[in-house]
């Protein structure tokens, strides 16, 4: 079955952390996180759960590159941007309409948008 990566974009300038989140209304953020375990309980239970995570901001990366004679190591991300992924979810959906079914009622629990790509199929 194709798998599918669903990812939260965030604003770079918000850069959101889980500290950031305590600074939330108690009653909002206790919402959107029983929400949120109610969406990973629907995943599972629909076997469509494959992996999930969050991601500390761009500012906390380092990116490598070793492929020339050296290694270089560069605090921070690869490229510059106005938005990156805060987090994620892997899923396998039969197809993508399945998939961005998956993505709406993501977004209805995060309150956030979601972005709904397939991940590549290995070649035959």
């Amino acid at each position: 079955m194709p798998q599918y990566f669903l990812t939260i974009p965030h604003d770079t300038a918000d850069e959101p952390t889980m500290e950031s989140m305590q600074e939330m209304d108690p009653a909002e953020l206790e919402a959107v996180m029983a929400a949120v375990d109610a969406f990973n309980t629907a995943l599972d239970e629909a076997g469509a759960f494959v992996h999930a995570g969050g991601l500390h901001p761009p500012s906390t990366a380092v990116t490598v590159d070793a492929t020339g004679p050296e290694v270089k190591r560069t605090p921070g991300p690869f490229v510059d941007a106005t938005e990156y992924v805060g987090g994620f979810w892997i899923i396998s959906a039969p197809d993508e309409q399945a998939a961005v079914g998956w993505a709406e009622r993501c977004s209805a629990a995060l309150r956030s948008r979601i972005e709904v790509r397939a991940l590549q199929e290995a070649p035959e």
